[in-house]
This record gives structure tokens, C-alpha cells and sequence, in this order.
């Protein structure tokens, strides 16, 4: 598999994790204790933040995570605070750092809690966080996948049912801390303190919905740790690849978009797209529509977006306008196929052969998607690079699966769709996931509500096909369109008032702007010395291997 570039941070998974705690440990000689002290400290320093009075509750497991929960506990007992300690397993199944700790543990000893059903054990597990005025989730950490069962399920649902704050060490109990799959419940955390490194369950969803607020820490594993990962998090550096005009740059330089599609009531998606395309640096732009609705794309659009009419029928593409379309962007150029396209049965023939036999750099988005639904293969074949642009309910439809499915799993599946179509895939939500063909996958940080209305999906197809206009490799163009389109919702937000405010024009309009922003935080941050991590203000990591 391919390096990951350098615009990414890596986010390593529980497996690298291990990896990383071996190293440091076996090669570097950091004792674990070492370790898992630092971890207790970190934690205890934000819950302090978080709640600087009152009793703190614990909830322990019996591996490296609920020895954090306990050093976490002992600190506080130590500066003065009431903490209640409560663990899922009796003091013999403790072993190794974390049965240091519960040695080390002053004053009451920990409650066990129970590991039965029915109201008497529900209201004892209920008692341990009585007055707390913050919890501890110490339960289960980054070597966690599958299930929680037994007395550690019920504790999770205590944690749940409390009003208190919560702060989970390392990683919510419950996230698969490597892909962000809640398989059937987690802790809801307040916020998250996690160790060394950002970590893919922190920043994917579900897993990113229950974790809160994520801080990460620097437990001391030295510089030089293995960074092996397929998994990283787009970092405002990747501004620095948008492609720029030079003196000697002409409108065909600066590349050509194809808009395709278009269909009687839906003539403001292919618009959309023109136009973002045009904000994101594209020098030449034409929409193809069809033919009875070619006036009504040129006078509603800017003066410089040109249209070709191609053959339709009661207002949608005809599968016979595949040849003319081809023919039309035989010249080179990019080609944006599906924004308000259509389902009737010519739009969808027209889109498969379009795709199959264009020799052009595609995105394939809205009902070009549907035309290929269950058919992913068949977009294997193509020679030119290709990027997909699904929300989860077109990727379900695409890989025939309930869209709840896609969203329980969305790494798994958009890994899947790119291995299957041999594109570049963006599943899009607040995490857009950007999956290659070889496994990699670039996370977006999201936190754009703004992008929460009709037609930002046209305008992110045309900001992609104006870098892929442009030279960007598809893995690149992709990323680097996701971020510059939420930086622009941003921007719209941000000079509406509100996001709720905006509409997709709105984001087209601050394109610019949001390039602009970019640059200048990126000049500033230089100036200071600030690296990659600098921008990530959410970054979320993992803890000691198995944690």
C-alpha cells in the first residue's frame, strides 16, 4: 500500500497502536507503569478542568484502560477530591500495570459491580454514580472490537443513564477504536482523552458521535515510533496542493469541466456544479444538457458558462446523445456526469455508456450514481481516472445494502466500493471518508453544518472536477475538494449569520474566500512553526496498545 502523503495525519489503528507500545517499551525501555502514569495524570487534569469540585465516579475494567481509570483515581483521592471507584471484575483478575495500580490505591477499596440482571443490581450499579458531579468511563480501550457483554454492558448503559459529565480515557467504551463501528452500545462522552496519536474511531461515525470533546496527550513514547497507517485525517496543508494560475496560465491551462446532465425540473444541479467549478479555478466550463432545456440553462447561468443541447426525450438525455457527448469531450477536459441527470430510462442508459466509454477524468455523482446501482464493477474497466461521490443511501444502492448498514460501517463499505469500481470513492457526511483503490483513506475533520441543505453535493462534484481539470491525481483532487468545501460552508456560515441560513449558492460564493482564509493560516502557521498536527483542534488517538 502506498505512503501516506504528507497532508494527512496519520491516524493509526489498534493494531499500529500495539505496535507502537512494543517499541517503546521493548525497544526504547519506557516502562509501561511509566506509561499508564502519564495517561492517569493527563486524564485526571481534564477531569479536574471539566468539574474542579465535587465527587468524581471511576468506572473501571480490568486491562491497561481500567488501570488508567485507577491512577486517575488515586491522583485525585491524593489532591483532596471524593472519588468513588467502581470495577466489573473482582481484584484477582487484575494482572500486570493494572494490578500495580489497584495496589497503589489509597483509602476505600473499589466496589465490584455486580454482574447480574434485575432491579436490585441495576439499582446498585446506579449508586456508584450517585452525586457525582463528573464519571470516569475507564471501561474498555483501543484493543476493543465486537459487543460489550455482561456486568461491562450494563456499566455502559449506567454511564449512559447518568446525568454527569463524561470523560472516557482513550477511547468511548463500546467505539471499535479502528473503524468507529458501535456495534451495539458505547458510553457517551462529554469528552475524550486520548494518547500519542490521532486514531480513525475518534473521527468516523458512529464512533466520532459518542465521543465528545477529544483531547490528545503526549504520554511520553519517544519520537521515531513506527507511523504506519492507511488511515489519516486531512490537514489544512492540503490547501497547498489546489492548483495555481501563473502569468502564463490561459483558460485551457487552467483546464476544461464537462457539466452532464440536467432534466425537466432539475436544471439548477448542473448550474450549481458549473459554477462551483468556476469558483474552484476551472478556465473553461460547458454544460451539456438536454436539448429542450438548453435556453433555460444559458439564461439562468453565469455569462461565461457555455451549453451544448444534446438530444433528449420529454426533457431528460436520450441514450443516444451518449455519441454526441463523447464527441464533445474528446478534446481532453474533465467531465462531471450525473448533477440533476434523472432516472428515466434513456438518462440512465445515456449515463452508463457515458461513463463506460469516455477516455475523460470523471466524477460520477446524484443520478449518474443510481444509473450504476448494483453495477459497480462495471466502472472497473475505465481508463481514465475516476471519483464517486455517494451519500450513504446512493452507496447502498450502489452495493445493494440498507443505507442504516452503510452508516454502521462506513469504512468498511467505502473500502469496499473503491476496491470494487477501481475508483476513488467520497462517502459523504461530516467524516467524508475519501477511499483509493489500494486501501487508503482520508478522513475529513467535517464540523460544517452548513453543507446540511440541497445542492452542496453539485457544488462538491464541481469543485473536484475542477481540480481533476487541473492535474490533480483523483486520491488528491478528492481530498483536497472535500476540504476547500467545507472551509467554504464555513465561510457561509460565517457571513450568513448562522448555518442554518445558507444555501448552496451561499458556498459557491465563499469558495474563494475560503481558499483565501486557507493560505493566510497557512502562512501564519509557518511563521509560528506550526506543523501538520496544528490544525487538527479535535485530533482523536489512541492510547497504549491494548489498551
Amino acid at each position: 500500500m502506498a505512503a501516506l502523503p504528507a497532508w494527512l495525519i496519520p491516524l493509526p489503528d489498534a493494531e499500529t497502536m500495539r505496535a507502537i507500545d512494543r517499541w517503546a517499551i521493548d525497544e526504547q525501555g519506557v516502562p509501561g507503569l511509566d506509561l499508564m502514569e502519564r495517561a492517569g495524570t493527563g486524564v485526571a487534569r481534564a477531569v479536574e478542568r471539566l468539574a474542579p469540585d465535587g465527587p468524581v465516579a471511576v468506572v473501571c475494567g480490568k486491562g491497561n484502560n481500567g488501570g488508567d481509570g485507577l491512577v486517575v483515581a488515586r491522583l485525585l483521592r491524593e489532591a483532596g477530591r471524593q472519588v468513588r471507584v467502581a470495577c466489573v471484575a473482582p481484584p484477582q483478575d487484575f494482572g500486570g500495570d493494572a494490578l500495580v495500580n489497584l495496589t497503589r490505591l489509597p483509602g476505600e477499596q473499589p466496589v465490584q459491580l455486580p454482574s447480574d440482571a434485575g432491579p436490585p443490581a441495576a439499582r446498585r450499579r446506579a449508586a456508584a454514580f450517585d452525586g457525582a458531579t463528573v464519571v470516569v468511563d475507564a471501561l474498555l480501550g483501543t484493543g476493543f472490537s465486537g459487543s460489550p457483554r455482561g456486568a461491562v454492558a450494563d456499566a455502559i448503559a449506567a454511564i449512559n443513564d447518568t446525568s454527569a459529565p463524561v470523560v472516557s480515557v482513550d477511547v468511548p467504551s463500546g467505539v471499535d477504536a479502528s473503524t468507529g463501528v458501535v456495534a451495539e452500545l458505547a458510553a457517551r462522552a462529554t469528552l475524550t482523552v486520548t494518547f500519542h496519536a490521532a486514531k480513525p474511531g475518534l473521527w468516523i461515525r458512529p464512533g466520532k458521535g459518542y465521543a465528545g470533546e477529544v483531547q490528545t496527550l503526549d504520554i511520553g513514547i519517544p519520537r521515531g515510533a513506527p507511523r504506519d497507517a492507511d488511515v489519516g485525517l486531512i490537514a489544512p496543508s492540503v490547501h497547498e496542493r489546489l492548483p495555481s494560475r501563473t502569468a502564463c496560465s490561459t483558460k485551457f491551462t487552467s483546464g476544461h469541466v464537462f457539466v452532464v446532465g440536467g432534466s425537466r425540473g432539475l436544471t439548477g444541479a448542473p448550474r450549481m456544479a458549473a459554477q462551483a467549478s468556476m469558483r474552484a479555478g476551472a478556465g473553461y466550463l460547458t454544460a451539456c444538457v438536454p436539448a429542450s432545456l438548453q435556453a433555460v440553462v444559458a439564461g439562468a447561468g453565469p455569462p461565461e458558462l457555455m451549453t451544448r443541447g444534446l438530444a433528449d426525450e420529454d426533457g431528460a438525455l436520450a441514450e443516444a446523445a451518449a455519441a454526441s457527448a463523447l464527441n464533445e469531450t474528446a478534446r481532453g477536459g474533465a467531465l462531471a456526469l450525473g448533477p440533476g441527470l434523472g432516472r428515466s430510462e434513456g438518462a440512465v442508459a445515456f449515463a452508463r455508456r457515458l461513463a463506460r466509454e469516455s477516455n475523460n477524468a470523471l466524477v460520477l455523482d446524484a443520478d449518474g450514481l443510481n444509473a450504476h446501482a448494483g453495477r459497480l464493477r462495471e466502472l472497473a474497466g475505465r481508463r481514465a481516472p475516476t471519483v464517486l461521490t455517494p451519500h450513504a443511501g446512493e452507496l447502498g444502492r450502489l452495493l445493494e445494502l440498507d443505507s442504516a448498514e452503510i452508516e454502521g460501517r462506513r469504512l468498511q463499505h467505502v473500502r469496499t466500493a473503491a476496491q470494487l469500481a477501481r475508483a476513488v470513492v467520497v462517502l459523504k457526511g461530516d467524516d467524508s471518508l475519501i477511499a483509493d483503490p489500494g486501501g487508503r483513506v482520508a478522513v475529513s475533520p467535517g464540523a460544517s453544518p452548513a453543507l446540511a441543505t440541497a445542492g452542496t453535493g453539485d457544488v462538491l462534484t464541481g469543485v473536484i472536477a475542477a481540480l481533476l481539470a487541473q492535474g490533480l491525481d483523483a486520491f488528491t483532487a478528492a481530498a483536497a475538494g472535500v476540504w476547500l468545501h467545507v472551509a467554504a460552508g464555513r465561510e457561509a456560515a460565517r457571513r450568513q449569520g448562522a448555518p442554518e441560513a445558507v444555501i448552496a449558492s451561499d458556498v459557491i460564493d465563499a469558495l474563494p474566500a475560503a481558499r483565501a482564509g486557507a493560505a493566510r493560516a497557512g502562512a501564519a502557521g509557518q511563521r509560528a512553526g506550526g506543523g501538520e498536527d496544528a490544525g487538527a483542534a479535535r485530533t482523536g488517538a489512541s492510547g497504549s496498545g491494548a489498551r
